[in-house]
């Protein structure tokens, strides 16, 4: 197979003095590669968002090296950094996170913006997306204008735009009813599929954990993976 797109190498994080040390990742192992969409399972308090940043470059582990498209994030400056994760990494929350004040062609507009890119063309490579999440026709609505499951499109179509290759998505159908959830969640299997992501998805939904191409659980800071064919 290729080169992973994402590699975790032993991943520790621990917080406070020595004496009374609280050790969340015990050396995490881990390779993602494109066109994968894997799930991360595991109870509440057990890490999975700690370490769902630490991949994504928000967090620094306290040991260990994270690679994602054959650069390691923390070897990066923090202004490189951040050009960096705009331009390759995609985050999704359980929260859309859009901005209020802006319409939906606004906010996905937003990480263009800050690359730099000309207002006219950011505006119609933010349409593509919305054409792509089916919500061309809402780009002028603002985010209290839509529904739950529309501003999670949103979302997805604003953490795209700068066409990342790893996608990283922590409960992105959590605050949604089963019905949209599920919606959501194929949509994000197809784009995944079309542009080839690696997609690293944290999820407390077994019934979507099981249609994905892998499942990671998260155990007293290590990770464990079912076998193919292994049911939740």
């Amino acid at each position: 197979m290729n080169e992973p797109l994402l590699e975790a190498r032993g991943l520790r994080k621990y917080f406070g003095p020595e004496s009374q040390r609280l050790e969340v990742l015990k050396g995490v192992e881990f390779t993602l590669h494109r066109g994968e969409m894997a799930a991360l399972l595991g109870v509440s308090g057990s890490g999975k968002s700690t370490l769902l940043q630490i991949m994504g470059g928000l967090d620094r582990p306290s040991e260990g090296t994270v690679t994602v498209e054959g650069m390691d994030l923390y070897a990066l400056s923090t202004s490189r950094g951040a050009e960096f994760r705009n331009r390759h990494i995609g985050f999704v929350y359980q929260s859309h996170r859009l901005l209020p004040e802006f319409t939906a062609l606004e906010n996905v507009m937003m990480p263009l913006l800050i690359a730099r890119m000309p207002r006219k063309q950011a505006a119609v490579e933010a349409a593509v997306l919305l054409e792509e999440v089916g919500l061309n026709h809402r780009k002028e609505h603002r985010p209290g204008q839509m529904s739950g499951g529309e501003q999670q499109r949103v979302a997805i179509a604003r953490a795209l735009v700068t066409g990342p290759g790893l996608l990283l998505a922590d409960e992105p159908t959590g605050n949604l009813d089963r019905k949209t959830a599920l919606e959501v969640f194929r949509m994000l299997r197809s784009l995944n599929a079309k542009r080839g992501l690696a997609c690293l998805m944290v999820t407390h939904n077994p019934e979507l954990a099981v249609d994905l191409d892998r499942r990671l659980h998260l155990v007293e800071g290590l990770l464990t993976e079912d076998l193919p064919g292994a049911s939740t």
